[in-house]
């Protein structure tokens, strides 16, 4: 079992002054799709609520009503315009921890580290807490204080892709300019060279291993008395580092991630059954499945496992492909 059978009841406490004032994100541009469709796969999100005096972002409110999250209103209390937002919430959290035992996980969608003591007391009741909010914006106090963070990332502007496209063209082009002016008498080979040069140099700058990855895979591969499942490590350095992300390290899944760190030789992937595991490099357990199906499948080649690599990444569900928030 990889324990995501049961399906989770989710409840959504955004305090939407937090998310959009000097983070990069407007109160117009402000898209919680991306965010929502990331707990969505979680489990039910029950209960959506988001607090702020909505007579300073009206533009947001048509939307947000869209996605059945529930406006509440708090003006200002204070001469100075403060308004008692982030009270309400922690109230409503709280009450809605004790009332609702069936609520198991809930989103503070907020980068403030005053909501710490409500992460604590919600994790000490046995509830699973998800920060949200803008990475700039938000205390590292309260990353550490949830069990999990997804961040909001301001949707980039169709002129920002162009250039950044027109950018990469720019470099390939250049890149392979110098190749063929280096490479005087001999097109064909310096063509070649030119045009692997650059992508394997992109390769090496988008991808890099996390320091924090390798320490989880060692210090449970060390423990370990048998193949150890691949989502019980990304759920370990999830524990570790609440905020981890495998995409921003260059790795489009954790499983791409994983096949690093054999390159790496810190550690094995090998199959049982339908289902692939992690052992360590030195490890004796055979690829064979148990049961006798098969020596022959057990002693595949190692050079003819890296042939079928993209296969074989997608064999074991991955413990974390969603798309980018």
């Amino acid at each position: 079992m990889n324990g995501r059978t049961e399906e989770h009841r989710i409840a959504l406490f955004i305090d939407f002054e937090n998310l959009v004032t000097n983070t990069g994100i407007s109160s117009a541009s402000f898209d919680l799709q991306p965010s929502l469709d990331r707990l969505l796969e979680k489990g039910k999100v029950v209960y959506r609520r988001a607090y702020c005096d909505w007579s300073r972002f009206a533009e947001a409110k048509i939307r947000l009503h869209e996605f059945g999250v529930e406006l509440l209103d708090v003006p200002p209390s204070t001469r100075a315009g403060k308004n008692g937002a982030d009270m309400r919430l922690v109230i409503d959290a709280l009450e809605l921890c004790y009332a609702r035992e069936s609520i198991d996980t809930f989103v503070i969608g907020s980068g403030d580290s005053d909501f710490c003591p409500l992460a604590y007391k919600l994790r000490e009741n046995g509830r699973t807490v998800i920060g949200l909010a803008v990475k700039e914006s938000t205390s590292p106090l309260f990353v550490k204080a949830c069990d999990e963070f997804i961040y909001l990332r301001p949707r980039a502007s169709r002129s920002d892709k162009d250039k950044g496209d027109k950018g990469r063209q720019s470099v390939v082009a250049e890149e392979a300019g110098h190749g063929k002016r280096g490479r005087h008498g001999r097109d064909r080979g310096g063509k070649a060279e030119a045009a692997a040069a650059p992508s394997a140099k992109g390769q090496q700058a988008r991808t890099e291993v996390p320091d924090i990855a390798r320490e989880v895979v060692q210090s449970m591969l060390a423990r370990a008395t048998g193949a150890v499942n691949p989502s019980l490590i990304k759920e370990a350095i999830v524990r570790k580092e609440p905020d981890f992300d495998e995409r921003e390290h260059g790795f489009s899944t954790f499983a791409r991630l994983l096949a690093a760190l054999e390159q790496e030789g810190l550690l094995r992937r090998i199959q049982q059954g339908r289902q692939w595991y992690v052992v360590a490099a030195d490890s004796d357990l055979a690829a064979a499945p148990t049961g006798g199906r098969g020596e022959g499948k057990g002693k595949k080649s190692h050079a003819h496992a890296h042939v079928e690599e993209d296969e074989e990444l997608e064999s074991y569900p991955d413990p974390d492909e969603d798309e980018g928030v």
